[in-house]
């Protein structure tokens, strides 16, 4: 099963910081890293990150066992834009038959996918480190976020164990009918859609099921709803943000000062 629950030691000085203060220094760091092409900025961000993670209290193991998949994507798209990108400028850095590796190339592709892992670690370390009820209360007091929305997430990112437990028993009852790919890689892949469909289409029947019963619970009313667990914003919370945004320009000053800033537009 998906363990949604916070992993990172409670009482890290990062972790204690408000759901809602978390979000932001994610949302202020990734975004300013967006606006450059160059590989520069999201290495120095990168290092940052990796350099804060105790600050989190979260384990560089679990870290790695929860951002795999990102890794694995990452490989992917690097070797795929190495191969067959249209733009082969600069000096030739490896040819071997048809496979032809430039420092153009890869200086692009190793932009992009520093880039997506730049932006996407911060978003994995507030989520392993904040509870997902806390986030929904700090959404609702501290972002002014509609309560049906925040509730109806909450629920949402609450069933997310759901879809492991019935790909496996769709995966299981379609073996016991006899329906299996083998070592066909065509039959295998046809049967991951196949599963895939199946679990969407559940997926939608159970969220409509949900969204009936929190309306007749009165989760839709316009009456103002009070709350359980009050989330303060402090002059910390505020501090990390600052601190986010400075981290960011850092790198991107890096960048500027070593000469490979290459902005997004222009």
């Amino acid at each position: 099963m998906i363990n949604l629950e916070p992993v990172a030691a409670p009482g890290a000085p990062l972790a204690r910081r408000n759901p809602v203060a978390k979000l932001a220094a994610a949302l202020v760091f990734t975004l300013i890293l967006v606006a450059t092409l160059d590989p520069v900025a999201p290495a120095v961000a990168i290092a940052v990150e990796l350099a804060v993670l105790p600050l989190f209290g979260v384990r560089y193991r679990v870290l790695a066992r929860r951002a795999w998949p990102l890794l694995a994507g990452a490989v992917g798209i690097l070797v795929t834009l190495v191969l067959f990108a249209a733009d082969r400028s600069g000096p030739v850095l490896l040819q071997a038959g048809p496979i032809l590796v430039t420092q153009g190339v890869l200086m692009t592709a190793l932009g992009l996918v520093l880039r997506m892992l730049a932006v996407a670690l911060p978003g994995i370390v507030v989520f392993a480190t904040t509870d997902p009820t806390d986030l929904a209360d700090a959404l609702i007091q501290n972002a002014k976020a509609p309560a049906r929305f925040a509730v109806g997430a909450l629920a949402a990112f609450r069933m997310v164990p759901l879809l492991e437990q019935e790909w496996r028993m769709i995966s299981m009852a379609r073996r016991a009918r006899g329906v299996d790919a083998g070592r066909n890689p065509v039959a295998k892949l046809r049967l991951f859609a196949s599963t895939a469909f199946t679990l969407l289409v559940g997926a939608i029947r159970r969220g409509t099921r949900l969204a009936v019963a929190m309306d007749a619970r009165g989760f839709d009313a316009g009456t103002p709803r009070t709350v359980a667990r009050p989330q303060r914003f402090t002059r910390a919370d505020a501090l990390l943000i600052a601190g986010a945004a400075l981290l960011a320009a850092g790198a991107l000053a890096t960048s500027i000062a070593l000469g490979t800033f290459r902005p997004l537009i222009g």
